[in-house]
Formats: C-alpha cells, structure tokens, sequence
C-alpha cells in the first residue's frame, strides 16, 4: 500500500479504476433495490471490460441501429441471407434484451431501477451496467480524492511544493548578494511551508494513534529522520573534516520537518479535544516568539508553524472544493503578481528570519507588541496565498502527478546535492555568471526535484526512506479490556453466546470489530467479533483485520485479503500519514 506522510491517500499498488466493479461496496455488485432472489440467483456473468471509459462494456446479442437508421422493434430480428433469426434470450441467460424496448423498460421498472433514457439510444452510455450511475466530478476530480485511487490534485500540490522546497534551498546561497532572487526566495518562503503543514495537517484527520497509524509513523517519520541525521553527519565529515557525531535533538537541514512532523502527528488526536483549537495554537504559536528554545529538536519552527496543521486539520474536503474553480484562479493570478510586487519592494527592507521561524523578539530586536502585530499580519498574509497556490495547482493529472507519490526522495535527498554543490564552489560561480547563471540553477533544480523522484532512485534507496516494519516487533491486537482477538473470537463462536443473533443482523456488543478468517462482508456482532457466514455489519471498532477476510476497515477503506498492507514495495508515498 502506498503511503505518503505528507497525506493521508492511500492507493493499492497495482490497482486502477476498473476494480471497482469487484468490490463489495461497488454499486454493480450489489443487487437493484426490490429485485427477487431468484432473479439474482441466475444473474448473467459480469460483461467484459472494453476500452471505451471505465464503464463495462458488452457484446450487444443483435446487430441493432446505427445512428439515422429507422428504430428496430424488440424482438427476434428477420432472417438475413437464408439464415434462421435467433431465438428470443430469456432474462435468466446471458444475452440482453435490446435497450429502449417496452419488454426492457418494464423489467428494469420492476427492479426499481430507472430504465435507459433516449429510447433506442446506441453507443457506449447506453451499454451501461444497470444501477450503475454517471458520477460528475468538479473540475476534472472531487474534493474528497477518487474511489480507490489517489486524488492527482494532493498530488500535484505536493510535488510542487516539494519543487519550491528544492528552489529556496539553491536560491539561499544567493540571495543576499541578487535583489531579484532575494524576492523570489520572500516571495516563497512566504507561503510554501506554511502549505505544506496545512496540508499534512488536512490529511491526518483520521489518524487516531492506532497501532498500524504508529508502525507507519515510525517507519516513514522517525527512520527516514535518523537514516539522514547520519546522511548529513556523513557529508560534514567527508567535505569539512569534522568529526562524525549524529545528534538526533538537532535536526540537519531538511530534517527539522520530519522531527515536527512526528510531533504534529501524534499530538493531532488531542486538538480535538480542545475548543478552538486555531486560535489557541495561533497563541502558542505567537508565545513562542518570548522564549529562548534553543535549537533543540527545532523547537522554535515545530512550535511556530503548528497553527498551519492544526488549520488544516480542522479544514474539511468540502471547504477546500472552492479554491478548484476557475472563479478562483482568476483571482489567484492577480494576488500572486501583487505579491511578487511586494517582495520586491520588502527584499532590501525585511529580514529573511521572519519567515524561516528560527529567531524570537529577541533575536529580531522587537518590541513585543510590534512582534506581535508582525506575526499576525504574517499569518493573514501566508493564508491569502496558501489559498491562491492551491488554486492554481490542477485538479486533474498532469505529467508530473505520479512524482507527488514520492515526494519523500527528492526532499531528503536534494540537501545532499546542495551541500555538495556548495563544498564545490557552485554557487560561487553562479554570483559570477549573474542572472543568466541563477536561471539556469532554477532550471537545474527543477530537473533535480525530478530526478530525485524517479523509479530507478526509489528502487534503490526505499530500504532507506520506506523501510518494511520488522514482523517480529509487530505486537498482537489488544482490546481496550485485554482481551486478544483469539480469545474474543473462540468466545463469539461458542453457541448462545449473549448478545448474539441468529441468521443475520447485528448483535448487541460493540467490541474490536475483529474479522474471523473466511467471513465475507460482514456477519452478525458477538462481542465485537465477526462470526463467519453471517450477514450484516460487524460493530465498530479497532479496525483489527484477520488475514482472509473482506470488506471494510474502521477507516471506512475497502479492504480484501486482510488487513495488513503488504511491506517492503519502494512506493515512495511519504507526504501521507494516514489513517
């Protein structure tokens, strides 16, 4: 399974949009609404999958009308060429009636189901599958992702995003000595960090510190963190001639994000408990401006760029749907241009330290009210173009989706380049060459973001970045009252265990909502087990998947053949931590 801790997508490798039709939540597999069960019992098979949209296609039993031909009656068709016309389909075999026909029209009224629209209408919308309906997405995707898929606008947004990262940390080296890159990098900064922690915080609106939402914590976050803490150890070792010492409480370059991260994402659970949770990490925030924190796990950036998780966390798919219209980027070219203006004049007058977050009132040489007032204006500023960037970044999939997978790579891995680049005088050279110079680095840089990302990287670097979760520290399911699922399943076996049910329905226990192997959908709740065979939901729970069974988890995620994604695939989707 592809995971991202940017997000919260997931994405079965391997998967497409055609599978959906074999799901059990899949809309053609469940029977019309008032049909009989014999009917069902002798239902056709599934028609192939053709080419023309994801719809499934079949062979049409008769020749049909073409489009300006007189309308044919239903029917067995007349003898061509001497041969003998073919005899009337029954509704129980596989062959279809033909579309627009009165026989047609009543059966599919008898289902309860709305017949074909346009009469004899030909073509591939008329060869739908009955009960499946036309789903209209907004702007090419909706809001909330694609059914079974990734939604290419997370994706866009992160791979841009990470570009931007890979830009400010090339344009840094000359900023200060080029009026027109210090812009471009005010410009940035201003917004480009700020979007990634709201949009991490977005998508961990499900994680809820469940014990396989850690494994994926620790094993995406944490390892990824140490793996390049001793990266950049190694560099300033191999370039400077310092000694090798790894300190995990001072995070090294782009490290500081993954070190917040881990915090932003355990901590996520507990803004829900609080009332106004904005506001009050905007305080938090802001108060941390009058502290001395040091250096010490880059506290002074953890703290100050929270209230953007915390405003992402809170914001819902539906309240993002706006920034994907056209009304929308009409504005948001506009305000970025006036921004750009803006930086230009604030290059020569404002400090870069303002926005990179490491320097307090202190630091900066303000009064506490001014400070105060600056990092609200900051804050008003960052929102407005947050949402412009998210309004131009395409809804839909371009060349450069499939890289936002597997943003992971090209973030950690593009500081080691720039060290080098910088140990080698680069950017030396690039003050000397002057503009023409500091374009072609923008250039380079863009293709570098890309070439980090690319298959063969990912293939060779994922044990590093993705490591599997080791099986033999994989710990067993509890439940909250200690009980092992093994326990709660052969106590759901026992006959006339209480709060059982015969046949199908739920039962009166609320538990893990554990699976029992073999059990298909769901089954009838005996103290929060799934007893196989039965019919009906399971209660809700932990979400603990016994391998073999089917249907979906708490995460309301359609899951088959168990619970446990398998491990050790170089998917290379980190920007997601999900739940």
């Amino acid at each position: 399974m592809a995971w991202d801790p940017f997000t919260d997508s997931f994405a079965m490798p391997g998967s497409t949009a055609h599978d959906a039709a074999a799901r059990p939540s899949s809309p053609a597999a469940a029977p019309p609404r008032g049909a009989p069960p014999d009917h069902f019992a002798s239902a056709p098979a599934a028609p192939a999958a053709s080419a023309v949209g994801p719809f499934p296609q079949s062979a049409r039993p008769f020749p049909g009308p073409a489009d300006g031909d007189p309308e044919v009656p239903p029917g067995p068709h007349p003898p061509a060429s001497g041969l003998p016309a073919p005899a009337s389909a029954p509704s129980s075999s596989g062959a279809r009636r033909p579309r627009g026909g009165r026989d047609a029209g009543a059966l599919w009224e008898s289902y309860g189901v709305r017949g074909p629209r346009g009469g004899d209408r030909t073509g591939p919308e008329s060869s739908r599958t009955p009960g499946r309906a036309r789903v209209r997405r907004p702007n090419g995707a909706s809001a909330a992702g694609r059914p079974g898929g990734r939604d290419p606008f997370l994706d866009n947004a992160r791979f841009l995003l990470v570009v931007l990262v890979v830009l400010g940390h090339n344009w840094t080296p000359v900023a200060d000595a080029m009026r027109g890159v210090e812009a471009a990098s005010l410009l940035v900064y201003s917004f480009h960090l700020p979007a990634l922690a709201l949009l991490c915080g977005h998508l961990s609106r499900s994680f809820t510190a469940r014990p396989d939402q850690i494994r994926r914590l620790l094993t995406h976050v944490l390892v990824p963190y140490l793996v390049f803490e001793a990266a950049y150890a190694g560099m300033e070792t191999l370039f400077w001639d310092r000694p090798f010492t790894v300190t995990p409480t001072r995070p090294a370059f782009v490290c500081w994000f993954l070190a917040a991260l881990f915090v932003w994402r355990l901590t996520a659970p507990l803004w829900r408990a609080v009332r106004w949770p904005v506001v009050f990490a905007a305080a938090l925030s802001v108060g941390a401006g009058f502290t001395d924190l040091g250096n010490e796990l880059a506290l002074p950036q953890l703290l100050m760029y929270w209230p953007w998780f915390v405003l992402g966390l809170r914001l819902r798919a539906d309240q993002l749907r706006p920034l994907r219209h056209r009304a929308a980027r009409r504005w948001a070219l506009p305000v970025m241009a006036a921004a750009a203006v803006g930086a230009w004049w604030a290059a020569p007058r404002v400090s870069l330290d303002w926005l990179l977050m490491e320097a307090g009132a202190h630091e900066l040489g303000m009064r506490p009210l001014l400070y105060v007032g600056v990092r609200l204006g900051l804050f008003a500023v960052g929102a407005v173009l947050v949402a412009a960037f998210l309004a131009l970044v395409p809804a839909h999939r371009t060349g450069y989706t499939v890289l936002g997978a597997c943003a992971l790579y090209p973030f950690l891995l593009h500081g080691l380049v720039v060290k080098a680049v910088e140990k080698a005088g680069g950017y030396q050279a690039v003050l000397t060459g002057g503009l023409l110079a500091v374009v072609g680095t923008t250039v380079l840089a863009c293709g570098l973001a890309v070439l980090l990302g690319l298959p063969h990287v990912r293939q060779v670097l994922w044990p590093l970045v993705e490591p599997p979760f080791p099986g033999w520290l994989r710990g067993r399911p509890v439940r909250a009252d200690g009980a092992t699922p093994d326990a709660q399943a052969a106590g759901a076996a026992a006959p006339g265990a209480p709060g059982a049910e015969a046949g199908a329905g739920p039962g009166a226990g609320a538990g893990a909502g554990v699976r029992a192997p073999g059990g298909v959908g769901g089954g009838a709740t005996v103290s929060g087990a799934m007893v196989p065979g039965a019919a009906g939901p399971g209660a809700p729970g932990p979400g603990v998947m016994v391998p073999g069974a089917a249907g979906p988890d708490a995460g309301g995620r359609s899951v088959a053949g168990g619970g446990i994604p398998a491990a050790g695939r170089p998917t290379g989707d980190w920007l997601a931590m999900g739940g």
